[in-house]
């Protein structure tokens, strides 16, 4: 394979990698973090199997051709052919950074004021704990805040928009199309909120917020667990994320308040109880297990 040849299978990977920038996937995501993550996976994908095919290529031809030969001779220089590969690889480099640059830099990837970078934390009202430095209060008019609180082993969310006192546990609700900005923070160590059909995963640490930003496409009901081992009950953090439309969310929200108005916490007594059977059910276990030891 002469060197000619070489340059022009390098051009025409570079170029199909270039490519891949104007080609968006047609599959659906239930949220823009989602989508946000798998188009750029996607890309990447696109951008690295020519690249791969191409190398093998030049390996196997390169071994069948000269398989036979006799002592090979060293090539001792070939400038353009060494300043082909070092420009190939310098603007596939470019191509991933860039790639990879527009997604960090979104507000729904990165920290949640990443599209107004003058934005302070700490100004977000009606949150738990004192210090709320890590808190930031949304840029839109129409976004949703919930507090999630995480703790052994369950998860409480307070929806601090909502008129009176509006709680959940171990099922968060937000609206569809709408910016939801979720303030994490947890009672005792260290957890980990994950929504892996959304794209969400944020750490929660004891006093201290960080806020995670989404926005649901997809009504649906998701799945949500703890991704930082917390514990023998960790395998029991767990909880679901129901995406409503907006008439249902504004439904839900006035079906809760109502009920706090007669009396009763929001999403009942089962919830409540789940999550102090979630609590309380390692400890009987570890007591069990230190009775039998003994």
């Amino acid at each position: 394979m002469t060197a000619t040849r070489i340059r022009r299978a390098v051009g025409i990977s570079v170029g199909l990698a270039l490519a891949t920038l104007f080609v968006a996937p047609a599959a659906a995501q239930p949220s823009i973090n989602s989508k946000l993550i798998t188009d750029l996976n996607n890309n990447l994908l696109y951008a690295a199997v020519p690249i791969t095919v191409l190398v093998e290529v030049i390996l196997i031809y390169t071994v069948y051709r000269f398989k036979d030969s006799g002592e090979a001779k060293p090539t001792q220089e070939n400038r353009r052919l060494e300043i082909t590969w070092t420009v190939a690889t310098a603007i596939i480099l470019l191509f991933v950074g860039l790639a990879s640059t527009q997604v960090l830099a979104s507000s729904y990837i990165g920290a949640p004021t990443a599209d107004s970078p003058s934005t302070e934390g700490g100004n977000v009202e009606g949150l738990t704990y004192n210090n709320t430095s890590g808190a930031y209060a949304p840029t839109e008019d129409n976004a949703v805040q919930i507090e999630v609180v995480a703790y052994k082993y369950a998860w409480t969310f307070n929806y601090i928009d909502a008129e009176g006192d509006v709680t959940s546990t171990n099922t968060l609700v937000i609206p569809e199309d709408r910016p939801v900005y979720l303030h994490l923070v947890s009672q005792d160590w260290l957890h980990s909120f994950h929504a892996p059909d959304l794209g969400l995963k944020q750490d929660a640490f004891p006093g201290q917020y960080n806020t995670m930003k989404t926005k649901a496409t997809d009504p649906g009901t998701y799945q949500l667990y703890c991704a930082e081992y917390c514990g023998v009950g960790h395998s029991q953090m767990t909880g679901t994320i129901e995406v409503k439309s907006q008439a249902d969310y504004q439904s839900w929200l006035e079906q809760q308040q109502s009920s706090n108005e007669s009396g009763n916490t929001t999403d009942g007594n089962a919830s409540n109880q789940t999550a102090t059977n979630n609590q309380t059910a390692p400890a009987n276990e570890s007591a069990n297990t230190s009775a039998r030891l003994a």
